[in-house]
């Protein structure tokens, strides 16, 4: 890995600044910061681990906030936390596996399929009793899919959350609002296990992190202090433009 400059962290640091912005108003972040940090030239392992440092940090306040509201139904979060731990620590283990080389081709078949499904629209319930129970097959669904979507985290990340609340609303039919919760306590778990896998395998550049993590705060707070009333006719330009470019710099290596 070749010394970081100031051109690297001009590209991602304005880049991660507008992946919280756009993650706060309709989610979708991660098709702009984990795009941001391979534009900026870091190989596909540095990339994704070093990305996880940033939007971790991000992911833990809005949690906290989640937290404090109570919307988080617990005897399902805890179970769903393990299996997303254990999914992640899969998947980021998969991920240091792959040759870089191998990798990047990886990435570029993955981004467009995961923002199609990001973009196309999201489909969530309207809420309901917040302290509704869920049948057990609604629990074991949700449990089985922080599995699955916790080890896709570890591997690549991006959509995450957007998957999981689809998932706990359309299948498990939670509330919103306690699917919010708990898709924050499972994406900041499977982020952490991710985190700790690459750190373990020193794949993590901390100066550049802990930079854009400033940048990715600052993003989610603008972002979440404005009421956008269409802000997917915002959001979905701008990821276009990100993937673009990092197309456009793909393939002119």
């Amino acid at each position: 890995m070749e010394q970081l400059t100031i051109h690297t962290f001009l590209i991602v640091c304005p880049l991660v600044f507008l992946a919280g912005f756009v993650d706060s108003i309709g989610g979708g972040g991660g098709l702009i910061s984990l795009p941001a940090y391979m534009i900026s030239g870091l190989p596909p392992h540095f990339a994704i681990a070093t990305n996880k440092l940033s939007s971790s940090v991000g992911t833990a306040v809005s949690t906290i906030r989640y937290c404090k509201n109570k919307f988080v139904n617990w005897p399902i979060a805890i179970p769903s936390i393990i299996m997303a731990l254990l999914g992640s620590t899969i998947g980021a283990n998969l991920a240091l596996m792959v040759e870089e080389k191998v990798m990047k081709y990886i990435l570029l078949l993955v981004l467009p399929i995961v923002a199609f499904y990001v973009l196309k629209g999201k489909s969530f319930a309207v809420q309901t009793d917040p302290n509704k129970r869920l049948c057990k097959k609604e629990v074991v669904i949700a449990i089985i899919a922080s599995f699955i979507i916790g080890t896709y985290d570890g591997f690549y990340g991006p959509g995450t959350g957007t998957f999981l609340i689809l998932i706990y609303t359309g299948l498990s039919k939670m509330d919103i609002r306690i699917a919010s919760g708990n898709t924050k306590l499972v994406n900041l778990s499977s982020n952490v296990a991710a985190l700790v896998t690459f750190l373990l395998n020193g794949k993590i550049l901390f100066l550049l992190g802990a930079t854009a993590a400033i940048f990715s705060i600052a993003g989610n707070y603008l972002g979440s202090g404005l009421v956008l009333k269409n802000g997917s006719k915002i959001i979905r330009p701008i990821i276009l433009v990100v993937l673009v470019l990092l197309f456009l710099k793909m393939i002119t290596d």
